[in-house]
């Protein structure tokens, strides 16, 4: 987020992933003033002939455009401001990003490139490095006219790796100083505002121009006292609106008296005054609260967030933000059409704030602030996901005895609050592992969010911000050394690494679950490692090894005396060795398979396993045996009354009967599977009537 989100209309900015156009803001909005001669200073950038235009070539990739500032002067309300302006040359729209959160931490790249593919409406694999993620965006861009906006970067690597090979884009970013390691940029540097725009800022923020207009010697007066930096005038205009009696006059007097502080060699001395003054006439109740609303994770809050760190009711909470809201102390953000406002901590204020917090609140108070946050975040996250679950399932009765505040009235109100906070959530997770203190509470928070994104979105559609997800449960469990609980964690990742086509990952994460889950003598984690194991080896087609593997998971299951899993083993050992055109091995395997499915009763499985015996008969030049087996098998398939099995046993039998020479027989088994198919809408069992591949 950057640290000039406190801008002079103190106005939402869309956080990744949100909005991938943006919407353009009319002409004439008052939230904007002044900078015509940076606007200008922009546009004619756009003309400059670049270094490879000098050159005689073509610019390959997108042109950049910086605007450099400090903390609250204005750069990211003017790179919005221009975007808008240049909208109608870039008819895909806007695409934003912000590379740095309150406090200075930077945004790995490979989140926000994944956050803008979510905004084009595309992802990358689960488990994408960096490299593959910004390579997916480039692809994504090309062909297409955008505006990327990249607010606050801290170096330039953040910049560079997302600029696209498309010339017909634009990235537009802004900084706190010059980007040297960006080729062809050249920084827009941003000073105060112009007094006559500084006094706009002042009157739109005040709710009026009267008592500035009656004393322009005060006005000016209190533009110079705020350095005419916008986030100060913000701040002023806030502290004059909550005070309709109080002059001009009044208020440059006050911040001239305020002692200079050590933020005076840091070029902050006019924002540091204004925010001392409006922090010191705030409510003493509201004072805390401030100060710990630093601690939301990347900046968001809501008065839920708010009442957990402040220990206070969701009631008391909306009101104080909404007090901090209109001071100029926080920013209104888009939320969700349900639920209660979402608001910003403006960055440029992140560090008083932190330091307000070192020096007023003991380390156990903001531990204990961050625990109860946690924990706010968690019964929020069962309840989304449980509004997800069945009317009568065990989830929404519990549903049921929450506070009616931490319920969503639709399944369509909980998925819309977890899509828009989703980046908060990610950054609370995050946060609350890397912090080590509360690894409890860390550990269910991404549990819950791992469900309710699973909930809401599928395995599938989940898959993307799972895999982070896990890793952090991971680096928790490591840490505590918890066995068991680092072999489900290694044993999630490799799925995903299997289903991303990355298996020679998967199985250096398969080997080190198993080995976690032997330590832990958990036998079904093992179990699953060892089945996971053949699998993979079975996908890259090495029979010998996947067979190996999945006949230790069956000594496991043997031991344990489970039929149902020893059958389904068996029939795994069966198609592996059938692959391999191990006849003999197979025909072993599906024996035992269909040997176990009779003792259990189940004709189904049954009568699939006898038709793989048949199968193998015929591969191995027995048709004879075959059609006898599938006669077998039929038989079982009608006491079962699966007719998609029958008709695919039958049509089985009549390529056998072709192949025997009975063409006429063959009819017969065929028109017999048309006859079942006809009645059965769907697809068939598949039926292979060649040789499996070696």
């Amino acid at each position: 987020m950057s640290d000039q989100v406190l801008d002079p209309g103190g106005r939402a900015q869309s956080p990744p992933g949100r909005a991938p156009g943006g919407a353009a803001r009319p002409a004439g909005d008052p939230a904007f003033h002044g900078r015509a001669r940076e606007l200008k200073a922009l546009r004619e950038d756009i003309a400059r002939a670049g270094l490879d235009t000098l050159s005689g070539r073509k610019s390959a990739r997108a042109r950049v455009l910086l605007i450099a500032g400090g903390p609250g002067s204005g750069r990211t309300a003017l790179a919005e401001e221009f975007a808008r302006q240049v909208a109608d040359d870039y008819p895909d729209g806007v695409l934003r990003a912000r590379l740095t959160r309150p406090g200075g931490r930077t945004v790995p790249t490979a989140r926000t490139a994944r956050d803008l593919l979510a905004a084009l409406g595309t992802s990358g694999a689960p488990g994408s490095d960096e490299e593959e993620l910004t390579a997916a965006l480039r692809k994504a861009l090309s062909g297409r006219r955008f505006v990327l906006l990249l607010d606050d970067a801290a170096d330039p690597e953040q910049v560079h790796a997302l600029i696209p090979d498309e010339h017909d884009c634009l990235v537009l970013a802004t900084s706190e100083g010059p980007l040297t390691g960006v080729p062809d940029v050249r920084p827009c540097a941003l000073g105060g505002l112009d007094t006559a725009a500084a006094v706009e800022v002042l009157a739109h923020h005040a709710g009026g121009r009267t008592r500035f207009t009656v004393d322009p010697v005060a006005a000016r007066s209190l533009v110079e006292e705020c350095a005419g930096r916008p986030a100060a005038l913000v701040l002023a205009g806030g502290w004059l609106a909550s005070r309709p009696k109080a002059s001009v006059a009044d208020l440059a007097r006050r911040l001239h008296a305020l002692p200079p502080g050590e933020e005076h060699a840091q070029g902050l001395r006019a924002l540091a005054r204004a925010f001392r003054l409006v922090h010191e006439e705030l409510p003493p109740p509201a004072h805390r609260m401030l100060r710990l609303l630093v601690l939301a994770p990347a900046g968001c809050v809501d008065a839920h967030i708010a009442s957990a760190l402040a220990g206070c009711s969701v009631t008391a909470a909306q009101g104080t933000l909404d007090l901090f809201a209109a001071q100029g102390l926080l920013r209104s953000a888009e939320g969700p059409r349900h639920g209660l406002p979402e608001y910003a901590v403006p960055g440029c204020l992140a560090p008083f704030l932190v330091a307000l917090l070192q020096d007023r609140d003991k380390p156990s108070e903001v531990l204990l602030a961050r625990a109860r946050m946690l924990e706010r975040t968690v019964r929020q996250l069962q309840a989304c996901r449980a509004t997800a679950e069945p009317v009568d399932s065990p989830a929404r009765k519990r549903l049921a005895g929450l506070p009616k505040a931490l319920r969503f009235p639709t399944r369509e109100a909980a998925a819309e609050w977890l899509d828009s906070r989703l980046p908060m959530l990610l950054a609370a997770a995050v946060l609350a592992v890397e912090d080590g203190e509360l690894d409890t509470q860390a550990r269910r928070l991404v549990s819950a969010l791992v469900r309710a994104l699973i909930a809401h979105r599928g395995e599938e559609a989940a898959a993307p911000e799972l895999y982070p997800l896990h890793e952090l449960v991971l680096g928790v469990v490591v840490r505590r050394d918890l066995k068991l609980e680092q072999a489900a964690a290694l044993l999630n990742l490799a799925d995903l690494d299997t289903r991303a086509g990355r298996p020679r990952t998967a199985l250096a994460r398969y080997r080190r679950a198993l080995d976690a889950a032997r330590s832990a003598g958990d036998p079904l984690l093992t179990v699953r490692a060892l089945e996971s194991l053949g699998g993979t080896y079975q996908e890259l087609e090495d029979w010998e090894r996947a067979a190996d593997w999945y006949g230790r998971a069956l000594s496991v299951r043997l031991a344990r005396n489970e039929p149902a899993e020893q059958a389904r083993l068996y029939g795994r050992l069966g198609a592996v060795h059938c692959y391999a055109g191990s006849w003999g091995e197979a025909m072993r395997n599906w024996r035992a398979a269909a040997a176990g499915y009779r003792r259990m009763r189940d004709d189904r499985g049954h009568a699939r396993a006898l038709g793989e015996m048949a199968r193998v008969q015929e591969y191995a030049g027995r048709p004879e045996e075959s059609l006898r087996t599938c006669e077998e098998a039929l038989s079982c398939a009608m006491r079962a009354g699966d007719r998609r099995l029958q008709a695919a046993l039958q049509m089985r039998m009549a390529d056998t009967l072709d192949r025997l020479g009975d063409p006429a027989a063959a009819r017969i088994r065929r028109g017999a599977a048309d006859r079942l198919l006809s009645d059965t809408p769907g697809v068939a069992y598949e039926i292979r009537s060649s040789l499996p591949k070696d």
